[in-house]
């Protein structure tokens, strides 16, 4: 059934969920990431910090695929968070091209302070909203950015990076039944998808 007006509906809820995304990216994340993080910390460089928590084993293509960069650039990245005391990083001792990569005790801190303040921010925002406005919402997000997915051309070269923002479950895998890029190259690698109990992103 085809909807009146359809063209018009879908520029403004596409245009709310813009509008929303830079509102979550530049008020709470990054507000938040200039207020709990030492000076000059990237956007970027937080969300390694936070693969990292949950997977110590990386090579540098997993890095590079996460961070969607080249090689030589994610390289940079470990290097300059080894540099500032935020990552200890080492050779794997079963494969060479595996590098281990560890948080320090700074930026657990870090990670911890952010995710206290960001639950702060966010509390006082989500009062006025009831607990089934808030899941009802989720849901719907969820399963539009699932649909979004499942209609393009390699959808299986697309990683939503569940992980670090804060999800249990792979959103692809989850409602299109398909893994999403980062698993399949984990799979191929024969490394643990979960370490440490927690979730992968």
């Amino acid at each position: 059934m085809r909807w009146a007006g359809t063209g018009d509906l879908i520029n403004d809820f596409f245009g709310s969920t813009q509008v929303f995304a830079t509102a979550v990216r530049n008020v709470v994340e990054e507000k938040v990431l200039r207020e709990t993080a030492p000076r000059q910390l990237t956007f970027s460089q937080f969300r390694l910090l936070k693969l990292v928590a949950m997977i110590n084993k990386q090579t540098l293509g997993d890095v590079a695929a996460f961070l969607g960069v080249s090689n030589p650039a994610a390289s940079v990245a470990v290097d300059k968070l080894v540099r500032r005391g935020l990552l200890l990083r080492s050779e794997s001792e079963r494969d060479r091209r595996a590098i281990e990569l560890t948080l320090t005790e700074p930026s657990r801190q870090l990670l911890a302070a952010y995710d206290a303040a960001k639950n702060w921010m966010l509390a006082k925002v989500f009062r006025q909203f009831s607990p089934d406005d808030l899941r009802h919402a989720a849901k719907l997000l969820d399963q539009l950015s699932a649909a979004i997915v499942d209609h393009t051309a390699k959808a299986e070269e697309i990683c939503l990076q569940c992980g670090i923002y804060y999800r249990k479950q792979c959103l692809i895998r989850q409602l299109v039944r398909r893994n999403c890029f980062y698993h399949r190259h984990k799979s191929h690698q024969n490394t643990p998808a979960v370490a440490r109990g927690e979730p992968s992103p």
